[in-house]
């Protein structure tokens, strides 16, 4: 049986991996696929595909694509969110930023650089006209470090998946003053190459596990009730991110993805012309 370690955010966007795994589909084709929770995200994740703590990643499109193309030694398997994510804007609950444009010269808490609550506070930026290379950032871990440093006033914004967020708003540990949408589908699976090699086939079969779980969920009529039991979130929170939520049901690639996150990366300065080079190559 061929055994791989998988990580992912503990989020409502990778319910089918963890029901895959809990009905056994994938032991049932020869593979152990052991789950990790990462709370620090694509950061974290990315790091765990440099040091080998992992073996898969189920991570930001920007985020991997930035690594792959600055030396990061994997493969991007599949998109796996073919959607927009959508990245609420938060400050302070008690402060007195009302408005997204009040965030100029303030600083953002990111969970790791490299992360998406990192790179999106770019695109935030440019989409603004503000001068991205004035942003100012505080390292923070997690979603419960961003909350602690907007409290603390170690920070003014922090970036995060929306729906994740919302009952952190309820308990008005934070405020939601606006969001930011990725302009390419937003998650994809990735693989160290070494592994990639070795498991082709196998990861083919994970992939097509995944999307098969991930189409049941969508059409099961009890997926709100399971969603919002699951994450603590409310029905009609659960039925808006739905209505907005697509998972690669038939394992296509995407190239337009990757060829618009490159293109902003590129107009960011996150990347350099020459790690551009040949992206189609490295990404696809």
């Amino acid at each position: 049986m061929d055994g791989f370690k998988i990580g992912g955010v503990p989020e409502h966007f990778n319910l089918p991996w963890r029901m895959a795994i809990e009905e056994g589909r994938f032991r049932k084709e020869g593979i152990n696929l052991h789950w990790s929770d990462m709370g620090g995200g694509t950061g974290q994740m990315i790091r765990g595909l440099e040091n080998g703590s992992i073996d898969i990643a189920v991570l930001l499109t920007e985020g991997i694509s930035k690594a792959i193309l600055q030396g990061l030694d994997a493969k991007i398997l599949r998109v796996y969110v073919t959607t927009p994510l959508h990245w609420g804007i938060h400050v302070p609950f008690n402060g007195s930023i009302e408005t997204v444009d009040q965030l100029e010269n303030q600083t953002f808490a990111i969970s790791r650089e490299g992360s998406g609550s990192h790179l999106m506070a770019y695109v935030k930026a440019s989409q603004e006209g503000w001068d991205t290379s004035k942003l100012k950032f505080n390292i923070i871990g997690d979603v419960y470090g961003g909350l602690w440093a907007l409290e603390n006033n170690e920070a003014q914004a922090f970036l995060w998946e929306k729906y994740t967020t919302h009952p952190f708003t309820e308990q008005k540990k934070c405020r939601y003053i606006g969001e930011v949408v990725t302009p390419w589908p937003c998650f994809v699976i990735a693989v160290r190459t070494e592994i990639y090699n070795e498991n082709k086939e196998s990861l083919e079969k994970m992939c097509k596990i995944v999307e098969q779980k991930a189409k049941e969920l969508k059409s099961n009529e009890n997926v709100i009730d399971l969603i919002s039991w699951r994450y603590n979130l409310r029905h009609g929170q659960v039925e808006n991110w739905l209505n907005e939520t697509d998972w690669n049901y038939d394992g296509i690639r995407y190239p337009l993805a990757f060829e618009k996150a490159v293109k902003y990366l590129l107009k960011l300065n996150l990347i350099s012309e020459k790690e551009a080079e040949n992206w189609r190559e490295k990404l696809l």
